[in-house]
């Protein structure tokens, strides 16, 4: 399974896991971004409970 870098960011972030500001920001405010798919959050979920992140 690959998973995406934004989706590990976007599930962290739900936890309240926010290590700093991103560095490449949108010049837009209303540029969209993909959102983690529900199987790919599980596993996210997942691997984050397995290293004790949450």
């Amino acid at each position: 399974m690959n998973v995406s870098n934004l989706y590990i960011a976007q599930v962290k972030q739900k936890f309240g896991i926010i290590e700093r500001e991103c560095y490449n920001k949108p010049k837009s405010e209303d540029s969209r971004q993909p959102k983690c798919p529900p199987e790919k959050e599980v596993a996210i979920t997942e691997a984050l409970k397995y290293f004790k992140m949450i």
